[in-house]
């Protein structure tokens, strides 16, 4: 009544752009994604992963949390630091957040 039929209108010429280029966009931001972000992350976890597998008796480490000790007993899932004499705690090998060099804690 008030409102009028709309038709679509065929397409002029040949000149439609093909999936690729419509595409193009999405795939490029999706490499710039991938090497300004992903790959830098994945870098850094593979790193990590080899420090805590390199772990040994008498390391000096940085915990995430904060807390600088020496490395006392190893397991598989947890290590245990000595903080203080005699103080020693039990921590996730992820805890570890850095190797300090030997004679850094005093």
């Amino acid at each position: 009544m008030f409102i009028s039929n709309a038709y679509a209108q065929a397409a002029a010429g040949g000149d439609a752009p093909s999936a690729l280029v419509s595409l193009l966009p999405l795939l490029l931001m999706f490499v710039v994604l991938w090497f300004v972000m992903i790959r830098p992350q994945l870098k850094r976890q593979k790193e990590h992963k080899a420090m805590i597998d390199a772990l040994a008796k008498g390391d000096e480490v940085l915990t995430a949390g904060g807390l600088l000790g020496k490395v006392t007993r190893l397991g598989d899932p947890y290590i245990a630091i000595e903080l203080a004499d005699g103080i020693e705690v039990q921590l996730q090998r992820t805890a570890v957040a850095q190797v300090l060099p030997k004679g850094t804690i005093k």
